[in-house]
């Protein structure tokens, strides 16, 4: 085991924090923000990257926290170390309604995918890379362009998503269509592809956009009801003073029926 050992616990139901317990001289690295809560005798330190290349120079250490600007996340993240003598705790929230994601690495090939903000906290030692899109079209239209997150090790990483979350299995050959938004992550051998709905009417009047995502076995995936985009467009489309019955056959009569007589 080259990274931190941590036992953890998962608290709460819709907006989720873990609690990550330390022995000392261990530590757990979190993205900016992401702090809830920590005991006594940790200690916090900022560090470029994920921490896996403080040894390695300064160029070392330069592309490391340069590989997360492509992913669209700060230079920096947030190292705990418990610097006491007994165990101590550290946690970490949930940024929007969901499901926090434990991933013990060792058990999943040493690399999982994750779409580029889902990543939370891990484990001292686990690397936060980038992963890009094989194919032009995946890029382009897969919903998370080109780069998505790369968690690679053989410790405890954590990852966030919206709504409910589900983990299935596939065998070798199992295909699994979803809407694009909806992958939060899967195992290394898991083929991801973008594939064109069919039939114009199902383009015109479908309502679901053009693409949809194609996973094929073997490995696990873990989708989301709920991507944040999804739930952004709808606060938008709500929150701009006019209602989606006004304009339509029902008129003001639509807000009347549904409780809404202003």
């Amino acid at each position: 085991m080259r990274n931190h050992e941590i036992d953890f616990r998962i608290f709460g139901e819709e907006m989720q924090y873990v609690e990550i317990e330390l022995d000392p001289g261990e530590t757990a690295i979190a993205e900016a923000g992401s702090f809830l809560m920590m005991e006594d005798g940790i200690t916090m330190a900022t560090i470029f990257g994920d921490g896996t290349q403080q040894d390695g120079g300064f160029m070392g250490k330069l592309f490391s926290a340069g590989k997360r600007l492509l992913t669209g996340e700060s230079l920096f993240m947030t190292a705990y170390t418990n610097q006491g003598g007994g165990k101590a705790r550290v946690s970490f929230a949930s940024p929007y309604a969901g499901k926090i994601i434990p991933l013990d690495l060792s058990e999943l090939d040493g690399k999982v995918v994750a779409q580029k903000d889902a990543f939370l906290c891990a484990a001292m030692g686990v690397s936060v890379g980038i992963e890009l899109q094989k194919r032009l079209g995946t890029g382009i239209f897969g919903g998370e362009g080109f780069i998505m997150q790369k968690l690679e090790g053989d410790g405890m990483a954590f990852v966030h998503a919206g709504g409910y979350v589900k983990e299935l299995q596939l065998g070798v050959g199992d295909v699994l269509r979803i809407d694009t938004g909806c992958v939060v992550a899967y195992t290394s051998r898991v083929d991801f592809d973008i594939e064109f709905i069919r039939g114009i009417k199902n383009v015109v009047f479908g309502g679901e956009g053009l693409f949809y995502a194609v996973l094929r076995g073997p490995g696990k995936v873990w989708i989301q009801s709920l991507p944040i985009s999804r739930l952004a467009s709808r606060i938008l489309q709500y929150g701009g003073g006019r209602r989606r019955e006004e304009g339509s056959i029902l008129g003001g009569l639509g807000n009347i029926l549904d409780g809404d007589g202003s």
